[in-house]
C-alpha cells in the first residue's frame, strides 16, 4: 500500500502515526478521503497563517443555525440533512451534528438550535442522543434566555411513548428559558411529506432572523461529519433504491430449530453503493399476493379499481402489493378503517388506547379485517393504510472481502395465530417469495455510531446473540482484510448448539487462525438452567474488566428490549465487582466509555 511506504521515505510521521493513519484511510471511501484531504489542507493553512483574510474583529459574527439529530435508524438524520441543505441554499451558516458529537457545554453560546429526534423503546432517547439528553436534564444545564429553538419528533403511534424524547427536549428547553421558533410537531412513520413542510415553515420563520447576518455566498458553510458527504454522493438512497439481484438464500439453522434464520447474499454490481462494517441495508419488499387477494376479497374491492396515492394514480392491487403496509398494524389504521366501514365496535376499541395496544400487539392488518369485515371503497382502504417503510438489516459482510456483494443474516418472522400462519413483511419476502436471480430494492443506511476503532491494535469485545451476530461477522472480515493485530472476543448465544450455532464453521476457522482471540457461547436450552450471554459475561467478569482497562471497545447487537438491558446490567455488576466501584461510579464508567465511543450498541 502507499501508506506502508511512508516510513521508508523521508516522512515526518512516526511508525505508530502511519499505522493510525492507515487504519483510518482503510475505512474511508474515495469521497470521504477527499473530505479528509480538504480538512487537512485547511488545517495546515491555518497553522501556517495562509488562510484567506478574516473579517475585521469589529464585524458582527454571522448567525449560525445549529441542527442536532438523535437517530436510531437514520430517519432523523435524513430530515436534519434536508433542513441543512435548505438553510445552506439561503447562504446561512449551518452546523449539522450527530448529538453524540456535540459538545454540550457549547449550548450556552447557541442562538438558533433545531433538534430532530426519534424515540427509542419505552420513551428513551436514541443511543446517540443519550449523553446530550442527560446533560440537558442535569444540574449542569445552563439557563438559555438567548436561545431560539425548534423541535421535530419522529416516532410510531403503535408505541405507547410516541415521540416522548422530542416532547422532553421541547419542554426542557422551554424550562431553561429558551424561546420556541415554531411549535413542535410529532410525526408518525409516514413522515416525509410533513417533515418537509415543517422544515420549510422553519426556514420561513428564520428568514428575518438571518436576513441581517447571512454570510455571503462564498462564505456559506455546513460543518458536518464526513459520513454525510459520502451518503449524499451516492445516486441511490431510501427515496431511490437500487434494484439488486438476490444471489443466495441459505437457511443456516437446523431442521429441528425453533428459529428460521437465513444467510442472504445480494449483488450490488452496477451500483455505486458502498458500505462500512456497522452499516445497515434497507430493504423494500412486495407484500404476499395471497394476502392482497384475501384483503380485496373480504372488502369486495375489484383488483383493477383505480386509486390515488399521493401524486400517483395506480390500481388498488398495485398499491397494496408494493406501496402500503399490510403486516405491521397500528392505531391510525383502526381509526380510519372503523370510520370507513361504520363499525361502532371497532370505533369503541380504537377509543381505548391501552386495550388497542394489546389488541394490535398480536395482530396484522389482515387479522383486523377478518374480525371486522366491511366494504370500504378502494380509496378508503388505501387511505386507511400507511406507506410501507423499508426494513433495516445489519450488514453481515465487509466490502473489503466480498466487494460488490452485501450479506445479511435474516431471522424469518413466522407464527401461527387466529387459525393461520403469519409471516413478516420483509423477512417473508426474502425467505419465501424471492427466488435467486430475482430483484430486490435496497439502499445503504450509514451508522457512524457503530464503528470499529480506527487503531487496528485496539482490542474489541462483541456481544451478539442470535441474528445480532451479523455486524460482528462484518467486523471480523474487515479486521482480517486489514491485518489488524488487535484482539477480538465474541460472545454469541442461541437456544441449541446443534441447531442454532450461526456461522459455526467460519467462527471456528477464525478461532483456529487466531483472528478470534476468544469465543464464548451460551446455548440457553442445552441444559436445565437457561444460560444467556449476560451470564457468560459475568462469569468472565475479571477478564472483561481487564480488557476494558487496556482500552477495549465493547459492542452489543441484537434485541434491545431485554438482552441489551440485561447485558448493560451485567456490565455494571462487573465494573463494581472487579473495578471496586460504587453503583454510581459504575454508571459513570460506562457513560465515559460511551462518550469515547468505546461502548456502542446496535439494538432493535
Amino acid at each position: 500500500m502507499l501508506l506502508s511506504s511512508l516510513v521508508a521515505q523521508a516522512s515526518p510521521l512516526s511508525e505508530q502515526q502511519v499505522q493510525q493513519l492507515q487504519g483510518l484511510v482503510s475505512q474511508l471511501n474515495p469521497i470521504q478521503q477527499a473530505w479528509v484531504s480538504g480538512y487537512l489542507a485547511a488545517s495546515a493553512q491555518l497553522a501556517g497563517g495562509t488562510l484567506p483574510q478574516q473579517p475585521a474583529a469589529s464585524a458582527a459574527p454571522a448567525a449560525t443555525l445549529t441542527i442536532l439529530y438523535g437517530s436510531q435508524t437514520g430517519n432523523a438524520r435524513h430530515v436534519a440533512e434536508q433542513l441543512a441543505a435548505q438553510a445552506k441554499a439561503k447562504q446561512w451558516a449551518v452546523n449539522l451534528l450527530d448529538m453524540a458529537d456535540y459538545k454540550a457545554n457549547q449550548l450556552k453560546n447557541e442562538q438558533f438550535l433545531t433538534i430532530v429526534t426519534s424515540t427509542y423503546g419505552e420513551g428513551e432517547p436514541p443511543e446517540n442522543a443519550e449523553a446530550f439528553y442527560k446533560f440537558l436534564f442535569s444540574k449542569k444545564a445552563p439557563k438559555l434566555p438567548q436561545l431560539k429553538y425548534a423541535v421535530l419528533g419522529l416516532g410510531d403511534t403503535s408505541y405507547e411513548f410516541f415521540c416522548k424524547t422530542a416532547q422532553d427536549f421541547d419542554q426542557r428547553l422551554a424550562e431553561l428559558g429558551a424561546t420556541a421558533l415554531q411549535g413542535r410537531q410529532d410525526l408518525d412513520v409516514d413522515y416525509e411529506s410533513a417533515a418537509n413542510s415543517w422544515n420549510q415553515a422553519l426556514i420561513e420563520v428564520l428568514e428575518p432572523e438571518f436576513k441581517e447576518s447571512a454570510t455571503p455566498a462564498s462564505g456559506a458553510q455546513v460543518i458536518a461529519w464526513p459520513g454525510q458527504t459520502a451518503a449524499a454522493a451516492s445516486s441511490y438512497s431510501k427515496q431511490q433504491p437500487f434494484a439488486a439481484e438476490l444471489y443466495t438464500n441459505q437457511k443456516i439453522t437446523g431442521r429441528d430449530s425453533s428459529k428460521d434464520v437465513r444467510h442472504i447474499e445480494i449483488s450490488l454490481a452496477g451500483s455505486d453503493l458502498s458500505y462500512q462494517p456497522g452499516d445497515a441495508l434497507g430493504v423494500y419488499f412486495d407484500n404476499d399476493p395471497a394476502l392482497v387477494r384475501e384483503l380485496l376479497q373480504i372488502t369486495a374491492i375489484a383488483s383493477t379499481a383505480p386509486v390515488r396515492l399521493g401524486e400517483q394514480r395506480l390500481t388498488v392491487v398495485e398499491a397494496l402489493t408494493s406501496q402500503l403496509e399490510l403486516t405491521q398494524s397500528y392505531p391510525a389504521f383502526v381509526d380510519k378503517y372503523a370510520a370507513a366501514i361504520g363499525s361502532e365496535a371497532l370505533q369503541a376499541l380504537a377509543a381505548d388506547k391501552a386495550a388497542l395496544r394489546d389488541y394490535l400487539a398480536v395482530r396484522q392488518i389482515i387479522d383486523i379485517v377478518r374480525e371486522y369485515p366491511g366494504m370500504p371503497s378502494a380509496q378508503q382502504l388505501v387511505d386507511a393504510l400507511r406507506k410501507q417503510q423499508p426494513r433495516l438489516y445489519s450488514i453481515a459482510s465487509s466490502q473489503a472481502e466480498v466487494e460488490d456483494e452485501v450479506h445479511l443474516t435474516v431471522g424469518v418472522v413466522r407464527y401461527d395465530a387466529f387459525g393461520s400462519t403469519h409471516l413478516g413483511g420483509a423477512s417473508g419476502f426474502l425467505a419465501e417469495r424471492l427466488a435467486e436471480g430475482d430483484q430486490v430494492r435496497v439502499f445503504v443506511e450509514k451508522n457512524d455510531n457503530f464503528r470499529l476503532p480506527v487503531n487496528d491494535d485496539t482490542p474489541i469485545i462483541m456481544v451478539g446473540p442470535g441474528t445480532g451476530i451479523a455486524p460482528f461477522r462484518a467486523f471480523l472480515q474487515e479486521r482480517e482484510q486489514r491485518g489488524a493485530s488487535g484482539d477480538n472476543w465474541l460472545l454469541f448465544g442461541n437456544p441449541h448448539f446443534t441447531q442454532d450455532f450461526l456461522y459455526q464453521v467460519e467462527l471456528q476457522r477464525y478461532l483456529k487462525q487466531g483472528l478470534l482471540s476468544r469465543l464464548d457461547v451460551a446455548f440457553s436450552r442445552d441444559q436445565a438452567e437457561k444460560i444467556y450471554v449476560q451470564h457468560k459475561l459475568q462469569k468472565q467478569g475479571s477478564d472483561i474488566f481487564a480488557w476494558l482497562e487496556r482500552g477495549a471497545h465493547l459492542y452489543i447487537c441484537g434485541d434491545g428490549n431485554r438482552m441489551a438491558k440485561d447485558v448493560h446490567q451485567a456490565l455494571l455488576t462487573i465494573i463494581q465487582q472487579h473495578g471496586g466501584k460504587s453503583p454510581e461510579q459504575a454508571e459513570q464508567y460506562l457513560d465515559e466509555l460511551k462518550q469515547a465511543k468505546r461502548y456502542q450498541k446496535d439494538v432493535y
